[in-house]
């Protein structure tokens, strides 16, 4: 089995807020102390921290949900409880956060140490101190923990590469890579040998140096999932530039320009932005007989293809394994990529939109709807919230609620609908009575 793994589906779950807590001053000389309660701690963020000594998403695949600690409760004496640390997750560079349910992109992380809130930690619950009034100075109030955020996300890696090797199984990519740079790819004489991703550092003699990354060679219908279909697609779409391996010597039984159109169109196909990526046609296997009469050929055919007055790719005729042509090809590679500027992967549309926390007086905070037991179903964000936050412990923290209830309107909006005196109404799994 590979151990290169670049998806991964996982859970993250921020702590929830400390309590607040309800207390009063007992020193024996200060009589009617008043209320004493302290706040509640914030609940631990989730993390992301990029970390480039990492390379595969494996960690991922049976540690699936990440959650992060709460804070602490409340004390008396005012005091504040203590915050939860951080959770601080490492990923790899170049690994791509989606929300799960929605498709839409959260983050990109490509640089070593960035780091990105994923899921935020609850606030703590204000204890009694803070309900203190001229009109109720010992209140017995106090709020839970607000929640903190929870998300299902996809981890998407995309391999950091300036230049990617693409090309038909078996036209010698990776031995190409275990020449000009100090990677060790496994090299066999068959199909699919290489079924992970390989990247290595290559430097040339004019001292110029980038990232190549050998890709697992691909077939007609790749992008439709045939042999390993859009498993290593989605590496290509981080490099700048695209060196484009074909067997000239057609050992294969292949035609090399057959082959040429075929990639491109998986490419295409897979990406339309792949083809604005420049490309250099990399002629392998010149040392093979035939190799000389194909490649006339092809030159010919690609040139009809383009057209007169367009400007067909570069070829650079090079032999891997006679180590022939490999210098003129890496300075036009290094020359290539120093006039071409990184490509956006994603388009805004993909991007979410950032969270807006305010009120919208249009967007009721809150929803009715009635289950067939005939019980009357609050729901919604603000309300669902505000729920969870109150210590229905204390019975003037359940008045406050309900105070909250009649001022957001729930009480008309039940009569509105037909609610009548006695009429059971559900809030997750606690229910009451409503009273007209």
């Amino acid at each position: 089995m590979s151990m290169f793994l670049d998806t991964a589906k996982i859970q993250v779950k921020a702590g929830r807020g400390g309590d607040g807590m309800v207390a009063f001053r007992r020193e024996k000389y200060v009589p009617n102390g008043g209320p004493w309660g302290g706040d509640g701690g914030r609940g631990g963020n989730v993390v992301f921290v990029v970390d480039e000594g990492l390379r595969t998403l494996m960690d991922f695949r049976y540690n699936r949900l990440f959650k992060a600690k709460p804070g602490e409760k409340g004390m008396s004496k005012g005091m504040h409880g203590k915050g939860a640390e951080d959770l601080y997750v490492s990923v790899p560079q170049g690994t791509t956060v989606k929300d799960a349910q929605t498709g839409k992109i959260i983050s990109d992380l490509v640089e070593h140490g960035q780091e990105f809130v994923i899921a935020r930690g609850g606030r703590g619950g204000r204890g009694n101190i803070r309900f203190a009034t001229p009109r109720n100075p010992a209140p017995e109030i106090s709020e839970n923990g607000e929640p903190g955020e929870e998300r299902e996300l996809e981890l998407e890696l995309k391999i950091l590469a300036d230049v990617g090797l693409v090309g038909f199984p078996s036209v010698g990519k990776s031995t190409l890579l275990s020449v000009v740079s100090a990677a060790k790819p496994k090299i066999g004489a068959y199909h699919f040998t290489t079924i992970v991703p390989n990247i290595g550092m290559v430097r040339t003699k004019s001292g110029d140096s980038f990232a190549m990354a050998d890709l697992p060679g691909l077939i007609e219908g790749a992008h439709q999932g045939v042999g390993l279909g859009t498993q290593f697609l989605r590496h290509i779409e981080r490099t700048r530039v695209i060196l484009h391996v074909i067997d000239m010597s057609g050992s294969e039984g292949r035609d090399p320009y057959e082959d040429y159109l075929a990639i491109n169109k998986e490419l295409e196909s897979y990406n339309l932005r792949l083809m604005e990526r420049p490309q250099i046609i990399v002629a392998n296997k010149m040392d093979m007989p035939e190799s000389q009469e194909n490649l006339k050929i092809f030159k010919k055919q690609l040139q009809k293809n383009y057209g007169e007055f367009d400007q067909p790719p570069m070829i650079f005729a090079v032999s891997g394994i006679a180590h022939q042509g490999l210098d003129a090809l890496l300075d036009a590679t290094a020359e290539l990529l120093s006039k071409t500027e990184s490509f956006p992967l994603y388009e805004e549309s993909q991007m979410l939109d950032e969270a807006y926390y305010g009120f919208d007086e249009e967007e009721k905070p809150f929803s009715i709807s009635r289950d067939d037991d005939a019980t009357w179903v609050l729901s919604g964000e603000k309300i669902e919230k505000l729920f969870v936050m109150t210590n229905m412990e204390r019975d003037e923290s359940i008045m406050k609620f309900a105070r909250q209830l009649r001022g957001l309107g729930v009480d008309q909006a039940l009569r509105e609908k037909g609610a009548k005196d006695g009429d059971i109404v559900r809030i997750g799994q606690f229910e009451f009575e409503f009273i007209d």
